[in-house]
C-alpha cells in the first residue's frame, strides 16, 4: 500500500518530512503504515539531510521527595511550555546519578542509584515511538559519570561506584551492536563535577582532593581518535565554575557563585570574559544549559527557563535579558538538559 494513494513514495516521502514534529503523533494515527514511516530512519534521515530537522529540549529533574521526573519541550512552538513526559521504567524513578545522553533519536538513561548501591543498568527512550526500552547494561556500576557522544558512540566515563567496580575507567556504547566495550586508565577521573565535547575531545571537570591540589577543581581531557589523556589548561580550569556548554565552537559557563553570570573562553587568547550578567528575577539557580544553534537555554528551578541569542543579546542596565519559557508549579531540581533533533 502506498503512503498516500495516487503519489509515488518518494514524493509523499517529500511531503510527510514536511509536517512539523509536533504533529508526528497525529501522523501515527493514520494508518499502521503511516505509524511506522514516523518512527523509522528513512524519515530521519530525510529530514536531516534536508535541513527540515527540528530540536526539542528535554531535561531530567528531581522532586523534594527525591523522585525522578522526565520533560520536554517544543522550544519553536508559539506558546512554549514544558511537558511531563510519561512512562519512565519504574527501576529509574528514585535513582540519583544516572547519566543522560542523546544519540540519534534516543535518549539513554545510564547508571545511578547511589555511591555504595549504584548499577550498570541502561534505560533508552525512542522519541519517535515514545517508548522506553532497556538496552545492555554498562560494564561496570557507575554514579554520577561524565556521558558525552563522539563519532556516534557513547562515552560514559568515571564515576563513583561501590568497592566492586573499577572508577577508572570508561565505557564505550556502539548503538548498532547495543554493546559496550570497556578501557581502563589512571588518568579516567572518578569524580566528575561536569563535562563537555570541545574541538573533538571530551573535557571532564573533576573535584579534587583538598590534601593533594592547590584548588578544589581540575579538569582533564581525553582525546577519543588517539586514546591520549592530559591535564587541562589551568586557565581554563579557573573559570569553569558551573555548568558549561558549547555554542558554534565556543565554550560557555554559568558562574552562580555569586548571582548568575555568563561567562565565555576565548580560546585564542586563554582568558575568561564575562558576557554580563542574567536578570536575577528571571534566573531561578542552580541552573543547567542547553543549547539550540547560537541559542542559549538557562534552565532554573521548576523548569523556568530564560532564552539568549549569543548573536543579538540586548541588555539594560548592564543585565543581559533575552525571552523565557514559564516553569512548573513546583521548584524541581534540574539535573541535567539535552537536545534531541529528529
Amino acid at each position: 500500500m502506498p503512503l498516500i494513494c495516487g503519489l509515488p513514495d518518494d514524493i509523499a516521502l517529500s511531503c510527510l518530512a514536511r509536517v512539523p514534529r509536533k504533529y508526528h503523533a497525529v501522523l501515527k494515527c493514520v494508518s499502521k503504515r503511516w505509524r511506522e514511516f514516523v518512527c523509522s530512519e528513512e524519515l530521519y534521515d530525510y529530514r536531516r539531510m534536508h535541513s527540515l530537522s527540528e530540536t526539542w529540549i528535554y531535561a531530567l529533574c528531581c522532586d523534594k521527595y527525591g523522585k525522578i521526573w522526565f520533560y520536554v519541550v517544543d522550544p519553536n512552538e508559539s506558546q512554549r511550555r514544558w511537558k511531563c513526559v510519561p512512562g519512565l521504567p519504574a527501576r529509574a524513578l528514585n535513582k540519583m546519578g544516572m547519566g543522560f545522553e542523546v544519540l540519534g533519536k534516543k535518549v539513554y538513561l545510564l547508571g545511578g542509584g547511589g555511591w555504595l548501591e549504584a548499577t550498570n543498568e541502561a534505560f533508552c527512550y525512542d522519541v519517535s515511538r515514545n517508548s522506553w526500552t532497556q538496552v545492555a547494561s554498562l560494564s561496570t556500576a557507575r554514579y554520577d559519570s561524565a556521558c558525552k557522544v563522539y563519532d556516534g558512540k557513547i562515552y560514559a566515563i568515571g564515576g563513583l561506584a561501590s568497592t566492586r567496580s573499577d572508577p577508572y575507567s570508561w565505557d564505550i556504547f556502539d548503538p548498532h551492536t547495543n554493546s559496550w566495550e570497556f578501557h581502563s586508565n589512571d588518568c579516567a577521573v572518578p569524580e566528575v563535577e561536569d563535562s563537555v565535547v570541545l574541538d573533538g575531545k571530551i573535557y571532564i571537570r573533576c573535584q579534587a582532593s583538598a590534601s593533594t591540589m592547590s584548588s578544589p577543581f581540575y579538569a582533564v581531557v581525553y582525546e577519543p581518535s588517539s586514546g591520549m589523556w592530559q591535564h587541562a589548561d589551568a586557565d581554563m580550569v579557573s573559570g569553569w565554575q558551573g555548568p558549561a556548554v558549547v555554542v558554534d565552537g565556543t565554550l560557555y559557563v554559568l558562574d552562580q557563585s555569586s548571582g548568575t553570570k555568563l561567562m565565555m573562553w576565548q580560546k585564542d587568547k586563554g582568558e575568561w570574559v564575562a558576557v554580563k550578567r542574567l536578570a536575577t528575577q528571571l534566573t531561578k539557580p542552580p541552573c543547567q544549559l542547553a543549547a539550540i544553534g547560537k541559542k542559549l537555554f538557562i534552565v532554573g528551578k521548576g523548569l523556568s527557563t530564560v532564552v539568549l541569542d549569543t548573536s543579538q543579546t540586548g541588555s539594560v542596565d548592564g543585565a543581559m535579558v533575552g525571552t523565557s519559557i514559564p516553569g512548573l508549579i513546583t521548584a524541581d531540581k534540574v539535573l541535567n538538559c539535552k537536545c534531541q533533533t529528529i
